[in-house]
């Protein structure tokens, strides 16, 4: 491969260069703060610079996001720890979605039989009531489906069937989740809809 002739070909940041800057030296440093862990705080300067963001969403400590006016978290989101959004393309985050410690985000990749390693971008997109454990790494182009969980450390480059738990790299199913309710008094509609 030539990297000296490398090109992003008609891909772009979706942002002007001044909004980038003030997104590098003020924005990203305040969301990433250990010393400002107060998530409302961090979730308004979110949606400041283009993030659309719902209600109850929990932001930690150590949390990097390329850019903010592709993210979309809907209600009640955790974000854990030192995860990592690296969102060249859009992210999507459904309700009710724990997206624990570590956890790496990537939508870009490189053509790597391409002599320039051209840039390809592929959207995340991960659904309602999903759990992401803690050092997995979701790539471009994966729907984590409805209730799907990514176990401790594994590694998808392809989307995830609902209500399934994956574990390994690359993850594999290894059986159906089940949800217990442990007597919320729901009815069955609201259980079918977990």
């Amino acid at each position: 491969m030539r990297l000296d002739s490398y090109k992003v070909g008609n891909y772009t940041t979706g942002a002007t260069y001044g909004k980038q800057l003030l997104w590098y030296f003020l924005g990203f440093p305040l969301v990433k703060s250990y010393l400002l862990p107060f998530s409302g705080f961090k979730v308004r300067i979110l949606r400041f610079f283009g993030a659309k963001i719902g209600q109850g969403v929990r932001i930690k400590p150590g949390v990097k996001v390329k850019f903010p006016w592709r993210l979309n978290l809907g209600d009640y989101v955790w974000i854990g720890e030192n995860t990592w959004i690296d969102n060249l393309a859009p992210v999507i985050v459904e309700s009710h979605v724990c997206i624990s410690q570590g956890v790496y985000l990537c939508t870009g990749n490189h053509d790597w039989s391409n002599s320039n390693f051209q840039l390809i971008t592929a959207p995340i997109h991960i659904q309602e009531g999903s759990w992401i454990a803690a050092k997995s790494v979701i790539g471009p182009g994966v729907t984590v489906g409805k209730g799907a969980i990514l176990s401790l450390g594994s590694v998808t480059g392809k989307s995830l069937e609902p209500m399934m738990i994956y574990t390994g790299n690359p993850a594999k199913i290894m059986k159906k989740r089940s949800i217990i309710t442990d007597n919320l008094n729901l009815t069955q509609e609201e259980i079918s809809s977990i």
